[in-house]
């Protein structure tokens, strides 16, 4: 029976809605190996939108409202992302199927500012704060050869629809504080997309046997900053 792979299927969903996507330095895409990808986020389209670019299947990470809310739920679960679960299992859910997936050698996508850019509406040239648990999973994931790749996803030509009430979604997770205000969750369409492939970030064996103590804080710190840098200075490139 023939069936659509998340990556084919990325690829059409992008040639349906008529988005032109130029990505710069696909070489820097390891073809092979366990990869973390991380990126600025600001559309439900991102996923789809990284996928097509690294051209490899990415497991993404989502909110696990993303996996009960109509639409949502169909694109999510077409693309193979795994929703995380309720906050009090959410870390140590998170930490076991990204560890899982990456000993398979596989690709795993994470947006590293959260829920807050989906929910409320920012400018395309900004990223906000990281998060800093992709940062933990790197330095703790039992993985010789992990690397992280920085994505920069550079809008330039887009438009913004409201989708539906924030409080709706406070319904489908009464304990994230961002859906207990009013206000529409923003859907963001792009038109015109520039992604750029960031410099590949290799853990390296000295960084897993520092983990610990007081020297783990500092390496968090070094890896979310270094991603974080990245990021920023390719997306200023994208709009140049």
């Amino acid at each position: 029976m023939f069936s659509v792979t998340p990556l084919t299927l990325s690829h059409g969903f992008l040639t349906a809605l008529g988005t032109q996507v130029r990505t710069y330095y696909p070489e820097r895409v390891p073809v092979s190996g366990p990869v973390m990808v991380v990126s600025n986020h600001r559309s439900f389209m991102d996923a789809p939108l990284l996928m097509a670019s690294v051209n490899r299947p990415v497991r993404f990470a989502c909110h696990h409202y993303m996996s009960r809310v109509p639409v949502m739920r169909e694109v999510v679960n077409s693309l193979g992302c795994f929703p995380l679960d309720a906050p009090t299992d959410r870390n140590q859910s998170f930490f076991r199927k990204a560890v899982d997936l990456l000993r398979s050698r596989q690709v795993v996508g994470i947006f590293p500012e959260g829920a807050q850019p989906m929910v409320k509406a920012t400018r395309p040239n900004e990223v906000g704060t990281f998060q800093r648990g992709f940062a933990h999973l790197a330095l703790r994931a039992p993985i010789d050869d992990l690397v992280i790749l920085p994505v920069a996803i550079a809008a330039r030509e887009e438009t913004t629809n409201s989708a539906f009430p924030l409080r709706f979604l406070n319904l489908v997770d009464p304990s994230e504080p961002l859906f207990d205000q009013p206000g529409w969750h923003p859907m963001v369409i792009y038109h015109q997309v520039n992604v750029l492939i960031g410099r590949p970030y290799r853990i390296q064996a000295s960084q897993h046997k520092d983990y610990h103590g007081k020297q783990a804080r500092s390496l968090v710190a070094e890896v979310t900053e270094a991603c974080h840098q990245e990021i920023y200075q390719l997306l200023k490139e994208g709009f140049s």
